[in-house]
């Protein structure tokens, strides 16, 4: 009953309970030890209320397309679900391990799960400690299945839209669905192989950590 209930909540009630654990923490102490955990409530606040700052998946798609480098991708699956499939360049960090992970302050931070729980949870994580430039990829990975990977190519859209589309997904190994065709979660699907250059062992897309404070 109470998984049902959960289910239904939406990534703004999830901030907003996830917020007040944190505010919670800022009173009665930090769980982690050592490092220091604030809460910035105002921003916090007009951030639940707006939604957390977020990436949509197609501008992630045209920053990795467009090979820039001013950002880090973190992947906070379980390692199974990074071992099938992961976006290319990002860092595979769990939930568990994102508190110890080095980080740069000034870097632009992406977090994405499976869907957006996890990934809010990292976000709020990271903002208590501080992080200014922190964001979450909106919808996930499922989003990033269902809109880059296998996008559903409505009839009604220009020859233009259509052939963009189709370019970005298999530009990332997938194909795109033809109208009417069911979405990605309610079928089967072989998804593409991601390989990339210079990567580290186990660990998708690793990047040096840039210099700086």
């Amino acid at each position: 009953m109470k998984k049902a209930f959960f289910s239904d909540w939406t990534i703004n009630q999830w901030l907003a309970g996830l917020a007040l654990i944190l505010a919670a923490v800022a009173v009665f102490g930090n769980p982690y030890g050592g490092g220091k955990v604030t809460l910035p409530a105002k921003e916090l606040a007009l951030l639940v209320t707006d939604g957390a700052d977020h990436v949509t998946v197609h501008e992630l798609a045209d920053w990795i397309i467009k090979q820039r480098s001013d950002y880090r991708l973190i992947d906070l699956r379980d390692a199974e679900a990074v071992a099938s499939y992961y976006i290319p360049g990002a860092d595979h960090v769990p939930l568990s391990a994102l508190a110890e992970y080095p980080l740069l302050r000034n870097e632009k931070i992406v977090l994405y799960s499976e869907d957006e729980v996890h990934a809010a949870q990292a976000w709020i994580l990271l903002k208590a400690r501080g992080f200014q430039g922190v964001y979450t990829l909106e919808g996930g990975m499922q989003a990033w299945k269902d809109r880059i990977l296998f996008p559903a190519l409505p009839e009604t859209a220009r020859a233009e839209e259509l052939e963009k589309a189709r370019n970005i997904s298999r530009f990332f190994g997938g194909s795109p669905r033809e109208a009417g065709e069911e979405t990605v979660a309610k079928k089967t699907v072989e998804l593409p192989k991601v390989e990339l250059p210079a990567r580290t062992p186990g660990v998708p897309g690793k990047k040096k950590p840039r210099e700086g404070c």
